[in-house]
């Protein structure tokens, strides 16, 4: 099933039911503004009624992977003596599958816990090429999304992602150079220069994750999983004129080989 034995028998513990409710609450109100940091989240819940201070919103952030923009998320963290590569994407044309992909990880709310969610995603026709949940921020999850994506669709040109530790560990990095990909990551607190992923979390957190407050890990891998494949192949995508993901990956898959059939011919 490709799911770790720690998250499939996972119990969430640690936190209030209070704390709970204030890290969801706060993850609603960061996809709206991502630009919130300790403060400004303090004063918002705090106008909303909820009696709380800046250690205690600091720390439940902190928990949850996220800072405002201008700081980069603490999911983004590089660790120290880990290289970081620069952003290739700027002024870069991406009119093929495969040419550019894209990873970030996401606070994943549950009934009485949390999780983390990595997605990979192919830039241009937004198709969610692979995923993993994990109960911890350890790079292994995002090295075996990245693994199934290459065995199942071969490797993209480039790979971009953020300055996390997760994606300047040895073991990501190392799997890439070995498939031949470009490196390519995000530049220090710029949250659009990975705007789709961002944009497929918001979606998926409104669709799905708020609406089904799941108990297990298996629960969660569940849910995300049918949410994922209706996004995949029926979603109607608007920068895709109405088509799904899926549809428009493989038709120009398609077109691309067929041209490059024709080229070498010629």
């Amino acid at each position: 099933m490709s799911i770790a034995r720690s998250s499939l028998y996972y119990t969430p513990k640690g936190e209030t039911e209070q704390n709970l409710d204030l890290m969801r609450r706060i993850d609603e109100q960061f996809l709206e503004t991502p630009f919130f940091g300790v403060r400004q989240m303090t004063w918002h819940l705090r106008y909303d009624g909820h009696l709380v201070n800046e250690k205690r919103i600091r720390r439940l952030m902190r928990l949850m992977g996220l800072m405002p923009i201008y700081q980069k998320p603490n999911t983004s963290r590089p660790a120290k003596g880990h290289k970081t590569y620069p952003y290739l994407l700027k002024g870069l044309r991406v009119d093929r599958p495969n040419q550019v992909w894209c990873s970030d990880i996401t606070y994943l709310p549950m009934r009485r816990g949390f999780l983390y969610l990595v997605a990979i995603i192919d830039w241009h026709t937004r198709k969610v090429l692979a995923w993993r949940i994990s109960n911890t921020l350890e790079a292994d999850f995002c090295v075996e999304a990245l693994n199934e994506a290459i065995h199942k669709f071969g490797p993209p040109e480039i790979m971009n992602s953020d300055q996390g530790s997760q994606f300047t560990s040895f073991a990501w990095s190392d799997r890439l150079r070995r498939s031949g990909v470009r490196i390519s990551m995000d530049g220090k607190g710029r949250f659009l220069d990975n705007i789709f992923i961002e944009r497929l979390w918001r979606t998926l957190k409104y669709e799905c994750v708020y609406l089904h407050a799941c108990e297990t890990g298996s629960e969660a891998k569940a849910g995300v999983g049918r949410w994922i494949e209706f996004y995949n192949r029926k979603r109607p995508h608007s920068a895709l004129g109405g088509k799904p993901p899926a549809v428009v990956y493989w038709l120009r898959n398609d077109e691309t080989q067929t041209g490059q059939q024709v080229q070498r011919v010629a």
